[in-house]
């Protein structure tokens, strides 16, 4: 995943020190109730879309242009569901950070634009439309347990998750 030039900027200083980060992830449907997802390219596990959000970059804002940057899909974002802290992740060059994700329910704009949905950058080496009961492997675990929030949650909307209360 391309790192943002903020964090760039910000690792000259701090070195590989944690950094606690904002984080935006999207459960996105299709018309048939597909949901995307992507494999990354980093560890060739599956995934929801998902980045950081720029500096004063609005949530909604950003899970859109990760969506167009990611997918070349247009979406519509309905609900936030679910926020969550990360654990603390190591990367391979050393660094670490934690998130505070904001994760979101959205749908493609269109049947067109779902159909047009394919890998649009370099943080993926493959992406598809998955029935939820018949998802990839291997799958990030954190997105295995958005799916399951998500559609928890379609079935009850009154009910938001907070996780670690």
């Amino acid at each position: 995943m391309p790192v943002p030039n903020f964090i760039t900027e910000l690792r000259s200083s701090v070195g590989h020190r944690p950094l606690w980060l904002p984080g935006v992830c999207a459960v996105i449907f299709d018309d048939a109730g597909r949901v995307l997802l992507g494999q990354r390219a980093d560890n060739g596990l599956w995934a929801e879309i998902r980045g950081i959000p720029d500096p004063g970059e609005q949530p909604v804002a950003a899970l859109k242009r990760e969506a167009l940057e990611e997918a070349a899909l247009e979406i519509e974002v309905d609900e936030v569901f679910l926020i969550d802290a990360s654990d603390l992740v190591t990367y391979p060059n050393g660094d670490q950070a934690s998130y505070m994700n904001l994760c979101f329910i959205a749908h493609a704009v269109s049947a067109e634009a779902a159909a047009g949905a394919h890998i649009n950058d370099d943080e993926s080496v493959d992406m598809g439309w998955f029935e939820v009961d018949d998802l990839p492997s291997p799958l990030v675990p954190s997105a295995r347990q958005r799916l399951e929030l998500a559609q928890r949650y379609l079935a009850d909307p009154q009910r938001h998750t907070f996780l670690g209360e």
